[in-house]
């Protein structure tokens, strides 16, 4: 009885040829996937009866099995990967690669390595988002208009210990752009956050008025640059249609927790600032310490709203929406809420309140994932 009559040609030519490098019978049973003894029948004798073939070959540029028998005999003898690439004419990086992703030095098996590859290989692939499961998560994760980055990384979170409920944002954004088709995916598509079809940039913008008595970024306080401590607060309007309404936005910089200031009665200077100073007051002291704005005339009366509060506004340059990074980021999210071109008049200071809710309760990568409120809480909890 052969024993080694399941094996294919190119595993009995690999375990002939390290028998010739000098491998023991059992060094080269792992390295073909067989025991030693089919190894030993293997180096006795020639085998009478058709093998199979392995019928694959990769791609150009593509690790061979030769030279993973290369990478093995190298190891044996304790070779540097500097050397192994050498021989083989590849990129020290990629033997360093290939042997770290297969065991290390120690378990590296070139027959084993060489069908994963082959099954990583094989097209057309399974659809991770085929997996009821993990597409019903996203679908209703998408519906809440979190990015596909903050869905990658919160099913990390939420299932540690579970691949199968893992999917890079790219296959997320994949889904809606490419193998998206009909109605679901102008459905999806709807939820991201630029609500559009397709991938495009868009280009900064900004604007700038003198107002009396700015004070300039340049002045802040070094604490709030570096957000170690919490109660910095970016601020701008986001506009509704024909200029005629607007909403206030505040985001603190440390946790991105996000204030919307409702201005029913328009966008007058004296307004934003009696609007400003209502959401201020009603926070902690800690949470409370400065304020940054673009140089908006909605900011007029700047000074008065100092006073009042004793909480100071500085000013970012013209033209520089960056200073205002946190913000800027979350008017974007905004958008999927209060559209440009809408009346933000008609969303009342209960809607601007859930939507708000709705923001601090959706994880941000910046925070590793964290959701605002949580992360505000954590901050709150360590000043107790």
């Amino acid at each position: 009885m052969q024993l080694y009559k399941h094996l294919s040609v190119e595993q009995l030519q690999l375990a002939l040829r390290l028998k010739a490098h000098g491998l023991s019978l059992r060094e080269i049973g792992p390295q073909v996937g067989c025991s030693h003894q089919s190894v030993a029948l293997v180096v006795r004798q020639a085998s009478r009866r058709p093998v199979r073939r392995d019928g694959w070959l990769p791609g150009p540029g593509r690790l061979t099995l030769a030279d993973r028998e290369e990478i093995t005999i190298g190891l044996h003898a304790g070779d540097s990967f500097t050397a192994i690439a050498a021989r083989l004419g590849k990129a020290v990086s990629a033997v360093s690669r290939e042997v770290a992703a297969n065991g290390g030095r120690a378990g590296y098996r070139a027959w084993r390595e060489h069908q994963r590859a082959r099954e990583r290989a094989r097209r057309p692939k399974a659809l991770k988002l085929a997996r009821p499961q993990l597409a019903a998560r996203v679908a209703t994760w998408l519906r809440e208009w979190w990015s596909p980055v903050q869905i990658s990384r919160r099913l990390r979170i939420e299932f540690p210990g579970d691949p199968m409920m893992h999917v890079s944002h790219e296959t997320s954004y994949q889904a809606l752009y490419v193998q998206g088709r009909g109605e679901l995916r102008r459905e999806l598509a709807r939820c991201l956050r630029a609500g559009r079809a397709r991938r495009r940039p868009h280009g900064p913008d900004g604007r700038s008025v003198r107002i009396k008595d700015m004070v300039m970024i340049s002045e802040r306080p070094a604490e709030a640059d570096d957000r170690a401590v919490p109660g910095h607060w970016e601020g701008d309007l986001i506009i509704g249609k024909d200029c005629k309404s607007a909403v206030g936005t505040l985001v603190e910089r440390t946790t991105r927790y996000l204030m919307l200031l409702h201005l029913p009665d328009g966008r007058d200077a004296h307004l934003v600032e009696q609007a400003m100073r209502r959401a201020i007051t009603a926070l902690p002291a800690e949470l409370a310490r400065t304020v940054t704005w673009d140089q908006g005339i909605e900011m007029t009366y700047h000074a008065d709203f100092t006073i009042a509060t004793g909480i100071p506004v500085y000013f970012c340059d013209p033209h520089a929406p960056w200073q205002r990074g946190s913000n800027e980021n979350t008017n974007g999210l905004l958008r999927q809420y209060l559209p440009k071109g809408t009346d933000l008049s008609a969303h009342s200071a209960a809607d601007l309140a859930r939507i708000a809710a709705s923001l601090n309760n959706r994880p941000r990568k910046t925070l590793e994932f964290m959701k605002p409120s949580e992360k505000l809480a954590e901050l709150l909890a360590h000043t107790i």
